[in-house]
């Protein structure tokens, strides 16, 4: 419920009965014959008020200097408060009143239909202001709960996808959350990633769990053949970027997922490479997206240093020189400085 209740603040007991008998049939009163007294009251539950009234000349905490307390505590943008004067015309006291924030200046002596009418109007426009912040803040909580959902969602249907692969090759499982953990570390500690907000990061990190999802349709003897693919079988295995891009272009209720462009260039980008001899596009430089090449250093290292049915893992050291060498394909210069400078914290994720 809105507070209904004026707060006098006058040392003369004719001008509190005097507002009391205006106001009163419509509000509740409370009365403070000093600046001190009325401090007092205010120290308990100052928001319990829907206005205050301050008479200017008191002895003590006269009512400029009540008002500069008000104005500290940020009373003022909550509390409408009016100055009572019989000095209006005095340009120093109101100049100092409005920039304190007080909402409007009463000159003595009142008059009644028109105070009551300013004083109305100016706390039904506060009451209005709080109940639409109040609705704001109620629409936030509430779209921060379904935007939690739609991420829970999304982040499930990835998962569930991510789960196809791991179903159809034994060694994906445990690859896919390396990759999103390394992704997401790369892009969040170090340069490479400027220019991403958090929640982009965290996206672009479930979105790379999907690189492999064109795997589902490769077939299973040249998934997990025990040995190297030939020539035929290796251009059949680097059709997994286009078939996984189709496959996501063609669930339909993934497009108005924030992920899905992040997931859909990373399926079908993440063998690029920087000197344009990566597949399937043949793109170089930075016509490459930071996430795709984020996840192709991220799958390079990781292969390399797991084992898969057709080879032993290599010892990190000796994967670090293969990438630098070039063995793996050209790498953006830059991002390997960045992969660098976070690798050793990187590496304790397989000891």
């Amino acid at each position: 419920m809105p507070s209904n209740i004026l707060l006098i603040v006058d040392d003369d007991f004719i001008n509190r009965q005097l507002l009391k008998n205006i106001f009163s049939p419509f509000y509740s009163i409370e009365e403070a014959e000093s600046g001190a007294a009325a401090l007092e009251i205010l120290n308990t539950d100052p928001l319990r008020y829907c206005a205050i009234f301050l008479d200017v000349i008191m002895p003590g905490l006269n009512g400029i200097d009540l008002l500069r307390v008000l104005s500290e505590r940020k009373l003022t943008e909550t509390v409408p408060v009016f100055l009572i004067t019989a000095h209006a015309s005095e340009d120093k006291i109101i100049k100092e009143a409005y920039e304190l924030g007080v909402m409007d200046v009463i000159s003595k002596p009142v008059m009644p239909y028109i105070v009551l009418r300013r004083v109305n109007t100016v706390v039904e426009l506060f009451r209005s202001r709080e109940q639409l912040s109040h609705l704001v803040k109620q629409q936030q909580i509430e779209l921060s709960e379904r935007t939690r959902q739609v991420i829970e969602l999304n982040r499930g249907m990835f998962e569930s996808l991510s789960a196809a692969i791991e179903f159809r090759d034994v060694e994906s499982g445990e690859h896919v959350n390396r990759i999103h953990n390394i992704t997401r570390i790369l892009l969040s500690e170090t340069e490479f990633g400027d220019g991403l907000t958090e929640g982009e990061i965290d996206d672009i990190a479930i979105a790379s769990v999907m690189h492999d999802v064109g795997k589902i349709a490769i077939p299973d003897a040249i998934l997990n053949k025990p040995g190297r693919l030939t020539s035929e079988e290796y251009d059949t295995m680097k059709t997994h970027t286009l078939k996984g891009a189709q496959l996501l272009e063609n669930i339909s209720s993934l497009h108005e997922n924030s992920t899905y462009t992040y997931a859909l260039d990373i399926a079908r980008h993440h063998h690029e490479r920087w000197d344009g001899n990566g597949y399937p596009d043949r793109l170089r430089g930075d016509e490459i997206s930071i996430w795709a090449q984020a996840v192709s250093i991220a799958d390079v290292y990781d292969a390399l240093i797991s084992p898969r049915v057709y080879k032993k893992a290599y010892d990190i050291d000796t994967a670090l020189s293969m990438i630098f060498n070039g063995e793996c394909g050209v790498f953006n210069p830059h991002m390997l400085d960045c992969f660098m400078s976070v690798e050793p914290k990187i590496r304790i994720m397989y000891q």
